[in-house]
């Protein structure tokens, strides 16, 4: 089947029904044997699907098995056999029988997660990657393993999941044959893969971006418990970000530095584009992190000067009840002023009654003055509600 002959055949994946928490991760017994596959209860069936293509043409076969693949290793078109799921033991291993993969290299494919990086064999070139995946409610995400297994002629790649990926601008340009990429090796679409999974961080850290503009307005103007723990929150997945991207950054240098014989020195050139897409990642999460940090000290700034506020408030208010206070106590205490004149002649008075009222009406008129003209009243109308 090729596209040209299925021009509405689609390349893109099922939607995502299953979440996974972001370090749901689970690792082999300690002194297991080398080579020994973890295979978790939950993780789907492996899906293969084969993209054949040269300069004149571009076959999608989809449902392979493993055996199926092993005509399509030594031809003169380059074949890319895109593994999506790793549920089954007996496929992978077939698959690793097909691709003479060594047992340390489909285990570090299989036993998810494994640490970005890149491995040189004599007839392979093995690339650890780490793509992020956005929810699809548009909240959060998830890192998913890919692994890129580069030979003559041909690509394998084992993705965690049956579900969207970032590949479908690769498939495109393959379809339509747009670029270069119909013309070039195997190593130069392991680039272009490798490229598209780096250049997947920045639309999330864009979404982040407006996240932390937004917060930063909430932590100022509206401090809240809700504000703090989502400033944790982005905290924690900003360093869930470095700790995926910063290692690939060192992969590529390796790669660029020493080379290998898979792949062509022409495409080195490509991999310091990549390099300097990750190095500019980095920058940009480190940013965000320091963003986040100061966002935790406006937000405790915001929480005092409210404090204070309030506190200066209560403190102006007392100050002009206490001296009311102090002269309504006065005239509260029961004195008899017939058994000596100097029990509170006040209480015989004929003014008395009008005479208390109009010296604490004085009295609290000129502390409001007073603190009117000191300009704290101003104050308290910026006090955050």
């Amino acid at each position: 089947m090729s596209y040209e002959n299925r021009p509405n055949q689609s390349l893109e994946l099922p939607p995502i029904e299953k979440e996974e928490d972001l370090f749901d991760y689970s690792y082999e017994q300690p002194g297991s044997v080398p080579g020994t596959l973890n295979i978790e209860e939950d993780a789907e069936i492996p899906e293969i699907v084969l993209i054949d293509y040269n300069g004149d043409r571009a076959d999608l076969i989809s449902h392979l098995t493993p055996e199926a693949c092993a005509e399509h290793l030594n031809t003169k078109s380059v074949s890319w056999v895109d593994v999506k799921g790793l549920g089954s033991e007996n496929i992978l291993q077939r698959l690793g029988k097909v691709f003479d993969l060594h047992p340390l290299v489909l285990e570090d494919v299989v036993n998810v997660p494994q640490r970005p990086k890149v491995e040189d064999y004599p007839q392979q070139l093995v690339i650890i990657t780490q793509m992020v995946v956005l929810k699809p409610s548009g909240e959060g995400f998830w890192l998913e393993q890919v692994s890129l297994v580069v030979g003559k002629n041909y690509l394998l790649t084992v993705q965690e999941k049956p579900e969207k990926d970032c590949f479908l601008p690769v498939r495109r340009r393959i379809k339509f044959n747009k670029g270069s990429i119909r013309d070039m090796g195997s190593d130069y679409l392991a680039y272009a893969l490798w490229d598209a999974i780096i250049d997947g961080f920045f639309p999330i850290l864009e979404i982040y971006g407006e996240k932390i503009e937004d917060l930063e307005d909430k932590v100022i103007f509206n401090p809240s418990n809700s504000s703090l723990a989502e400033v944790y929150q982005i905290k924690r997945e900003l360093l869930a970000l470095r700790r995926a991207i910063w290692p690939q950054r060192n992969a590529l240098n390796t790669l660029i530095r020493d080379g290998s014989s898979v792949i062509d020195p022409n495409i080195l050139i490509f991999l310091r584009d990549c390099y300097d897409h990750t190095v500019q990642i980095i920058d940009i999460i480190e940013t965000y992190r320091e963003l986040a940090s100061s966002l935790t000290d406006i937000y405790l700034s915001s929480i005092s000067n409210k404090m204070n506020e309030v506190m200066k408030l209560l403190t102006v208010i007392s100050s002009i009840f206490i001296p009311l206070t102090f002269i309504a106590g006065i005239y509260g205490m029961n004195f008899n002023s017939s058994v000596s004149p100097f029990n509170m002649p006040e209480l015989d008075w004929y003014w008395g009654y009008p005479l208390c009222w109009t010296l604490m009406i004085a009295i609290a008129a000129t502390l409001v003055y007073f603190f009117w003209k000191r300009g704290w009243f101003e104050d308290f109308s910026k006090i955050p509600k």
